[in-house]
């Protein structure tokens, strides 16, 4: 990474970290409640799911892609879980296992529409995605909600704790680390951002795009998964109306906000990170402060809007700065 990027990285963490801190600060007046041991967990618990899918989305993000389903991925595999236990399935592995191998197969299908079947960006096939697992969802558990009363093994990763700490949590920061090694020091993690950054430049080293690209969007349906499984252990149930809900927007927002770009070739795991805190930090303050759901709704559009616009005047700045240089 050139000197140039590091400090441009390092400018961006200061000033997503200094916005979670303003946030934190406010709330922590507007209710003496927000630092309370028990609500600092609450908001690491919330973090955990957006956490995960915008891990999947970060990739998607730097090849100059996204994916619209991670929401509803999550939702399919916990009610796929559901189906099971519907059945009579009580083995926590099986479940678990059936619930990732699905998100993997759906992200890597994602993948294959992009660089097999060769349809137009995937804005347009994992938002048809979005639906046909909305759907699915509801079918597969004839549109009920399926209690995972009694599996412990099922929802130990999204309840349990340590010390009041969430495990989920814990693995979200052990997964952002290999993620980070992953997409920093590894030949793959260097091809990822040049597919997305420069993909002329990406054909003529001989990267195989396609295979990237299908890898990108295999791990975001992997990332799914887990989400949805964390999910079961936060609520105890699954719920197939949950695919409606927005989980892909939340993950987009955490990713643009920590410094990622439409345009690809950007972003990174500590930024998305902070990202993700800020989104879960907000919500959190919308409970605490008993704000209605139209008004969560208003300003979260708000958040995801100003992070838009902060990529494209981010995107300005440096074109403007390189510009100059070449002069």
């Amino acid at each position: 990474m050139t000197k140039t990027k590091k400090s441009s990285n390092l400018m961006t963490y200061a000033g997503t970290f200094g916005a979670l801190l303003i946030l934190c600060i406010v709330l922590s007046i507007a209710s003496p409640n927000f630092f309370k041991y028990s609500n600092l967990m609450s908001v690491l618990k919330q973090t955990s799911f957006n956490a995960l899918v915008s891990t999947g989305m970060l990739l998607c993000l730097i090849t100059a892609g996204i994916d619209l389903s991670v929401g509803a991925n999550a939702t399919f595999c916990a009610c796929l879980a559901g189906m099971l236990v519907q059945k009579g399935m009580t083995n926590s592995f099986v479940l678990l296992i059936v619930a990732i191998v699905a998100g993997t197969l759906i992200g890597w299908i994602n993948g294959m529409m992009l660089t097999r079947l060769h349809l137009p960006h995937p804005f347009v096939s994992t938002l048809g995605m979005k639906n046909v697992l909305w759907g699915a969802a509801l079918i597969v558990t004839s549109s009920q909600m399926v209690s995972f009363s009694g599996m412990d093994g099922v929802m130990w990763l999204g309840s349990a704790t340590v010390g009041g700490f969430p495990v989920s949590f814990i693995v979200v920061i052990a997964i952002y680390i290999i993620m980070h090694i992953l997409l920093t020091r590894t030949s793959l993690g260097r091809s990822i951002y040049c597919c997305g950054g420069n993909p002329e430049a990406a054909r003529l080293s001989g990267i195989n795009s396609a295979n990237v690209l299908t890898f990108c969007y295999a791990l975001s349906g992997f990332m799914a998964a887990l989400a949805g499984i964390v999910s079961i252990g936060r609520s105890g149930i699954c719920n197939g109306v949950n695919a409606t809900q927005p989980y892909d927007t939340d993950a987009i927002a955490a990713c643009i906000i920590g410094g990622a770009s439409f345009m690809g070739g950007k972003g990174t795991m500590i930024g998305t990170m902070l990202g993700a805190l800020i989104i879960a930090v907000l919500r959190n303050g919308f409970s605490l402060l008993s704000v209605s759901s139209a008004v969560q709704n208003l300003v979260l559009g708000l958040v995801i809007i100003g992070a838009v616009l902060l990529d494209v005047t981010r995107e300005r700045m440096e074109a403007k700065a390189r510009r100059l240089a070449a002069k």
